[in-house]
């Protein structure tokens, strides 16, 4: 008997997902239903792409239908699933070019449908050059039309909305950014880092206009929109960005697997929803969240891609557990090179837990070598148990290795007084003899 396994989905986790199973199942019947015309676009790009450091997009595909059908996987592209029976494992999709409609049944089934952003119901939303930023589409149309924009404005100051003000503003453009938190990168930093990046910004001119909320859009006699209105103020701009965050797909399933009240889908540590043979991966998921132990939203590429290669390890009987996340991240503002993993100080406050923190702000090596920029090291640690439980650091020097260390501590429940005397390394060029990590360590002891 032939297994059939059907796929909704394939950007980050159903490419990861599909390229595994292919190798690891070549009996088995794939077929992957992609309601876009790609697969595979790496959003987290599109950035680089509007400000023309990465000159071809397609560079920004990792895979293709063509790619897929070499590993005799079947690719549906164009077809729209509406609609899912867990019970008697069929679905049925609509070819979105012909308007034809068919019924599969499936033997296992993979969801990995993603997430899509979230937009408001507002006056004005609908207004031409009101644009949103997720896909290979949206990519192009904000740099066609960027290409004609003075002035652009960006709502929403998370990784996404922060790299395309940076992206704007060198390609000449007046640039305001709109959020509804007191600071940037609110999510991921705490204001000892972010209070650095919002300085960079203002020296280059951009307008951070903070702790405010978006209540419209005013447009022009043709249609376009001329103002962003907020509960403080209104702001010109002939671009409208939308990069206010992200809510999963997942209509298919509900009422037929455990979710998150917000859709996201719950899935074991097989990445098992559950149902029987429904497995779930990327950003349609919650992920387990080792700093608190709780299920969590965080759609990031790097657990989708982990997700979906453990799908395909797991498809036919679970051998190998998911180790959940750290939520860690990287990006780089002008000059800086910061990275975080965990919770923050002010994310641990707000969930009622009881945390010290360490500061470092030190010269990353020793003052004798000719050049010994500064760094921010922040970490966050359970004032009990001292158990490490996020951390952040800032510097010119890309010291952001130090970050991806720390959530190795954090999923194995490392302690500070562990992380004190940790064997690193010591050597001029790049550091000094007690490691950064160490002088944390030792600091919070």
């Amino acid at each position: 008997m032939t297994t059939q396994i059907a796929v909704i989905g394939c950007t980050h986790a159903g490419t990861a997902a599909i390229t595994e199973m292919a190798k690891r199942y070549p009996d088995a019947r794939i077929t992957v239903f992609e309601r876009n015309d790609n697969i595979s676009f790496l959003s987290c790009g599109i950035a680089l792409h509007v400000s023309g450091v990465v000159k071809d997009a397609q560079g920004l595909f990792y895979s293709s239908p063509e790619r897929l059908a070499e590993l005799g996987v079947t690719t549906l592209m164009k077809h729209d699933v509406l609609a899912v029976d867990t019970e008697a494992k069929t679905l049925r999709a609509r070819n979105l070019v012909t308007g034809e409609e068919l019924t599969q049944a499936y033997d296992k089934l993979v969801v990995t449908t993603g997430s899509w952003p979230i937009i408001p119901k507002m006056v004005g939303i609908g207004l031409e050059n009101v644009v949103l930023c997720k896909n290979y589409n949206h990519a192009q149309a904000i740099i066609e039309k960027a290409k004609q924009a003075r002035r652009i404005a960006v709502i929403g100051a998370g990784y996404i909305g922060i790299e395309l003000v940076e992206a704007f503003e060198m390609l000449g453009k007046e640039v305001t950014l709109i959020d509804n938190m007191d600071r940037i990168l609110y999510k991921y930093l705490d204001q000892e880092i972010t209070g650095v990046t919002e300085q960079a910004f203002k020296e280059k001119g951009v307008q951070l206009e903070l702790g405010q909320t978006v209540t419209s859009f005013e447009g022009d006699k043709e249609g376009r929109v001329a103002k962003v209105i907020t509960d403080k103020g209104d702001y010109e701009a002939d671009l409208v960005v939308l990069c206010i965050g992200f809510r999963p797909n997942t209509e298919l399933l509900k009422g037929q697997v455990n979710m998150l009240p917000n859709g996201a889908i719950l899935v074991d540590e097989y990445m098992r929803t559950s149902k029987p043979d429904v497995f779930a991966a990327g950003d349609s998921c919650a992920v387990h969240y080792n700093p608190t132990g709780e299920h969590a939203y965080i759609p990031l590429a790097t657990n989708a891609v982990r997700m979906g290669t453990l799908v395909a390890r797991n498809l036919m009987e679970p051998t190998v557990k998911y180790r959940g996340t750290q939520g860690t991240s990287g990006i780089k503002i002008y000059d800086y090179n910061i990275a975080s993993t965990g919770l923050t100080e002010t994310a641990a406050l707000a969930a009622g837990l009881n945390v010290k923190k360490v500061t470092i702000e030190d010269n990353y090596r020793p003052e004798f070598m000719p050049t010994h920029e500064p760094v921010t090291l922040k970490v966050v640690y359970d004032a009990e148990t001292g158990r490490i439980l996020g951390a952040q650091v800032l510097s010119k020097v890309d010291l952001t290795q130090s970050i991806n260390t720390l959530s190795v501590c954090i999923q194995n429940g490392m302690t500070m007084e562990e992380l004190s005397y940790v064997d690193f390394f010591f050597q001029p060029h790049y550091n000094k003899p007690w490691n950064l990590l160490n002088q944390a360590g030792l600091q919070a002891v």
